[in-house]
């Protein structure tokens, strides 16, 4: 199995992070590792993760058959691999979200397998075990009963390599936004693993020597909140147990902030952070890409009830909608600074194939032929024609990301929220491996920001000074927060750079026409 590498210019991929606290990567591909729990136990299975590590010739001709795919953003080192494993003779099957919404794209695949693997897997292995050397094979859609997902190969990681491990309890999402492709693939009526099922994947965690963060990789954890107010407390009680070893991580809706008894039980669990997409502070925006859910409430307000609940937020903010107005810069500027949120992903709309957006764009006959997103929501997007100028929209994306990046904001922020966000008690507790691991991950963030950057020197003593004296309890998200900007100070510097660049031949095409038209016309 080999999971092929995103993009190396990625928000996500927290390089300069993982090199810091002494990682690979951030989170191991848990879509892999649970379909290899799906196949014949008399198959071996080895796994690369290529951005962890190096795929070799040797690892090649070992194998009898090449398994791989993921995401949009890897889908340029997936055809590599295709290659590599056809020059040594191998066969390839393509599975994961973006051939299932793609699969014109990867042609060049022995097999394709689309839709979720707990519905598909076993006609694969069949075909294949029969002899079949070529196949494709599709899932049904939303039918899949995921209580009967298997227990991921967690024995196929190397746990040194991440930053976090990773479990999925739900799949599938209650709203309808238009530019997602989440309800496309799994659907909008989420299903959820029962309660024990995931603390048998804890479990196997815990016994297998991990401690610290654990991501909940759900879509929406809080889609089905009757389901999941059931399993907090279960997931709370065995946390407790275990002295709580896991610090968790999850991805929400910004209605989370609404239901007190659910942040509630979420802090009593242990759960520390949580991405919310916010993507627009304009209600005209939000309404006219469907996200009405993020129109009933005052954000500001939300985000520090959350803080209240000890869970800091990270949120996800998007620039090119056909309604934003010219003062969108200055707007998403001033929500990103109400909120006191550090990590603001600032990325540019992508229609992504098989979404209300992409399909209501080839209607309107705007869809690029070619298409530019093959990176994350920033290094891509803005693949099709848009309402306002493109070089406008561009300048406003860069515009929020100096201000939001400069370090004065940045860890203005950090220090605002660390007064804000108030720690369970138990939020602290840690193992001795994990109290050493942080001790040196700390030393080398006060190093880095001292010596190695002394240009955040100033800001990063301010904060934690500010820390200790105001909030001592929020210690550990104020560094985890400045931690994170070794890798987004220096990201963020890069986009800027590829955004003037594009935007300098904007100008020159521009500036070209009129000669063109003018030649043409003496001719």
């Amino acid at each position: 199995m080999v999971y092929p590498r995103f993009n190396p210019h990625s928000f996500w991929s927290l390089q300069a992070l993982c090199d810091l606290l002494g990682a690979r990567w951030p989170e191991p591909p848990l879509g892999l590792i649970t379909v290899a729990a799906l196949l014949p136990p008399a198959w071996t299975v080895r796994l690369i993760n290529c951005n962890a590590e190096d795929l070799t010739d040797s690892d090649l001709a070992w194998a009898d058959l090449v398994m791989t795919g993921g995401m949009l953003m890897q889908q340029n080192d997936t055809l590599v691999i295709i290659d590599r494993a056809h020059a040594h003779g191998k066969s390839v099957v393509i599975g994961g979200p973006d051939v299932s919404s793609s699969p014109e794209s990867y042609r060049a695949a022995d097999f394709l397998v689309l839709g979720e693997a707990e519905g598909i897997i076993n006609q694969f292995v069949d075909a294949w075990s029969a002899g079949a050397r070529k196949g494709f094979f599709e899932g049904p859609k939303f039918q899949v009963d995921i209580t009967q997902s298997p227990v991921p190969r967690f024995d196929l990681l190397n746990p040194n390599h991440y930053l976090a491990m990773t479990v999925q309890y739900s799949r599938g999402c209650p709203f309808s936004c238009e530019f997602c492709d989440i309800i496309e693939l799994y659907g909008r009526v989420p299903r959820t693993k029962a309660s024990e099922q995931i603390l048998i994947e804890l479990q196997t965690l815990y016994s297998g020597g991990w401690r610290g963060p654990v991501d909940f990789v759900d879509d929406n954890f809080i889609g089905n909140k009757k389901a999941l107010k059931k399993f907090l407390p279960v997931l709370a009680e065995w946390q407790k147990e275990r002295g709580y070893p896991f610090r968790l991580q999850t991805e929400a809706s910004i209605n989370l902030a609404d239901d007190a008894e659910l942040l509630k039980l979420m802090r009593a669990a242990n759960f520390q952070a949580v991405f919310i997409g916010i993507e627009s502070p304009d209600p005209e925006t939000l309404v006219a890409a469907q996200k009405r859910q993020n129109t009933r409430r005052d954000l500001t307000e939300s985000i520090h009830k959350i803080y209240e609940a000890g869970i800091y937020v990270v949120a996800g903010f998007i620039i090119g909608f056909d309604t934003e107005k010219d003062r969108v810069a200055e707007t998403m500027i001033e929500a990103i600074e109400a909120t006191s949120i550090p990590v603001a992903m600032v990325g540019l709309l992508s229609a992504l194939q098989d979404t209300q957006l992409s399909r209501r764009l080839r209607k309107e006959g705007r869809m690029l032929p070619v298409e530019t997103n093959k990176g994350d929501q920033c290094t891509g997007g803005l693949n099709f024609v848009t309402m306002r100028p493109k070089q406008d929209i561009l300048a406003d994306y860069r515009t929020v990301l100096k201000h939001v990046y400069r370090p004065e904001a940045y860890f203005g922020r950090v220090r605002t929220m660390g007064r804000a966000v108030k720690p369970a008690k138990h939020a602290g507790r840690r193992s001795r491996v994990e109290i050493r691991r942080e001790f040196r991950a700390i030393a080398r963030l006060a190093w880095c920001m001292t010596f190695t950057r002394p240009w955040l020197r100033r800001h990063f003593w301010k904060t934690v000074l500010d820390c200790a004296v105001h909030n001592r309890a929020s210690l550990v998200p104020v560094f985890t927060m400045s931690a994170y900007y070794v890798h987004l100070g220096e990201f963020a510097e890069f986009v800027i750079n590829d955004l003037e660049r594009q935007m300098e031949t904007l100008t020159l095409k521009t500036s070209q026409k009129p000669l063109t038209q003018a030649a043409s016309l003496s001719a």
